[in-house]
């Protein structure tokens, strides 16, 4: 572990330099440190000849786990620059509005992306495609092979220099992009190296996409503040995880939603345990499956809580209980209240076997009364605003707490999805499948995963002489630009009509509560299936055991709402 804390990323890139040890590696590339820091020199001045002049410092990266993402943000920080993460599940015109508003001048891709920017309409934006075999890319770094560390920036370079734009999302409208200063990375890379006793012999396995503020914010960033070294795996692999960790001597990973689900399900062997590893840390395991690989791979998983744009954050503890999340970490006044009154709610009664039985006084959202890190959204005052109302961080987020202090997580306040660790709004697939024309009304809101995290559904009402074609459904749904990779609803509900409050919206709350059960029609696509097919009796009946097994049985539970219903469009 490195003696000094540093204040800045640059500083803790620039600390690379005259270190000859093997600082990255991935299959194929064996990079030392000092290594690093010379193509993170040379792309930073490079940064600097091709940014305009008065133009927001900014680039996009559009690139999967290659040397090439870490060497450019190593280059932004020593720039001062700042980059955002672009994410490739993001289609057509949506993936444009992600570039153009976080003013990217520069947009780092690689030739297997090049098909996503096909037609879209980048005004101003220069791309580079990274390839090692691209002579163009390396004619543009040659002159620029001796340049060191700190000498080209487009400005001062502090802690409060912007470092990363990491797209997040609400419940509604478009992505927002959460603003990430050097400082507090640097600041979240020497704490989680402090927590987790991080040393510069480790190997930290980045397996998670980084475009993605899991991978950057909990992965690299504790390797570059302990100088420790780096293994990247392009895009992660199940099959491929156990095989990574043993040739690159992995001794840390990060994992984030179902991940860990993958890696449970591959074929057990007698060599499970015939690894380096030590150490896993994320989210959205659920207790059953941490236990599950524990004992299966002997590896510890640790689950935290940290919202994305770092407002709260909540550390799990030897003594936290299975199903609970953990405490407030160092310097947070974590408290649950009253979304409409701001006031603390009851401590939570639990049973024998940890089940809530005061949820309507329990239940509240999270909030931060304390000092928070939060360093706002790009060009977003109307969701800065929100999130600091009356000098409090909102998380948005759903909490309990017991009488011991532990806080367990219950879900969100919104119409927000989590699926597969992102955040999507139900709103912006709801305008995409308002496309149908067989649809008079459409409702689309989040069922639990058997796992952890959101499966999305939608109830569908169809026009008067309409039925439901799911070869029609899926062929539209395969149509549509915008729609994201994990935006497809995994479940169809067909209604005659829609449920609806005393004040005419849609009854999401009852939606969700009815899930896939009652007795309209469900269609559904199993993982990886293309077609939709009808979800039968037996068929519900084995996805109602899988959540019973996983101890998440209770989230089904619930009876059909009793409410007024949304008329039929006509025609």
């Amino acid at each position: 572990m490195r003696n000094a804390e540093a204040g800045t990323v640059a500083e803790l890139v620039q600390r690379q330099w005259g270190d000859h040890r093997v600082g990255l590696r991935d299959h194929g590339h064996s990079l030392t440190h000092h290594q690093m820091a010379a193509g993170a020199a040379a792309r930073a001045a490079l940064l600097v000849d091709l940014m305009p002049r008065g133009a927001e410092p900014h680039l996009g990266v559009l690139l999967d786990n290659t040397p090439e993402f870490p060497l450019w943000l190593s280059a932004a920080a020593l720039a001062g620059a700042a980059v955002a993460g672009i994410n490739p599940t993001r289609r057509g015109p949506e993936l444009a509005r992600d570039i153009q508003h976080t003013d990217c001048r520069v947009l780092v891709t690689e030739r297997s992306r090049l098909p996503l920017l096909d037609g879209l309409e980048l005004p101003g934006t220069r791309v580079l495609v990274t390839d090692p075999d691209n002579a163009d890319y390396a004619e543009l770094l040659a002159p620029y092979a001796a340049a060191v560390p700190g000498e080209a920036t487009l400005g001062p370079v502090g802690p409060g220099s912007r470092l990363l734009l990491y797209f997040t999302s609400g419940s509604t409208g478009a992505p927002k992009a959460a603003i990430c200063s050097q400082g507090r990375l640097a600041a979240a890379g020497a704490s989680l190296v402090a927590h987790f006793g991080v040393r510069a012999d480790d190997v930290h396995y980045i397996c998670m996409p980084m475009f993605h503020g899991n991978a950057v914010i909990a992965d690299w960033a504790p390797a570059l503040s302990a100088g420790a070294a780096v293994a990247l795996r392009r895009r992660f692999s199940a099959s491929g995880f156990l095989s990574d960790v043993r040739e690159f001597g992995a001794t840390y990973f990060t994992y984030v939603g179902r991940a860990v689900q993958y890696l449970l399900a591959t074929p057990e062997r007698d060599d499970d345990r015939s690894h380096s590893l030590r150490l896993g840390f994320g989210t959205e395991a659920g207790a059953v499956d941490a236990a599950r690989f524990e004992a299966r791979f002997g590896v510890r998983l640790v689950e935290g809580y940290g919202s994305s744009e770092g407002g709260a954050a909540i550390q799990r503890t030897p003594d936290t209980p299975a199903d609970a999340t953990g405490r407030a970490g160092p310097g947070d006044d974590l408290a649950v209240v009253d979304p409409d009154t701001g006031k603390e709610r009851a401590a939570a009664v639990l049973d024998e076997e940890g089940r809530l039985l005061n949820g309507d006084e329990a239940i509240g959202e999270l909030v931060n009364r304390g000092p928070n890190p939060f360093e706002g959204y790009w060009r977003h005052p109307e969701a800065d605003a929100a999130r600091t109302r009356g000098g409090w961080y909102w998380t948005g987020d759903l909490f309990f707490r017991d009488a011991e202090g532990f806080l367990y997580f219950a879900g969100r306040t919104d119409d927000r999805l989590r699926v597969d660790s992102e955040n999507l709004a139900a709103a912006m697939i709801e305008n995409i499948l308002a496309r149908w024309e067989p649809a008079a009304a459409v409702a689309v809101y989040a069922v639990p995963d058997p796992v952890s995290g959101d499966q999305v559904m939608a109830a569908v009402a169809l026009r008067d002489g309409e039925s439901f074609d799911p070869e029609a459904f899926a062929d539209f749904l395969a149509a549509q630009p915008d729609l994201g990779t994990k935006m497809a609803p995994r479940f169809v509900r067909v209604l005659r009509e829609l449920p609806v409050t005393a004040t005419n919206k849609v009854h999401r709350v009852g939606l969700r509560r009815v899930g896939f059960g009652g007795g309209d029609p469900v269609w559904w696509r199993p993982g990886g299936a293309g077609a939709y097919r009808l979800l039968g009796v037996e068929e519900r009946s084995a996805l109602e055991a899988e959540y019973a097994e996983r101890g998440r049985g209770e989230v089904l539970a619930g009876a059909p709402p009793q409410t007024p219903l949304l008329k039929r469009r006509k025609g």
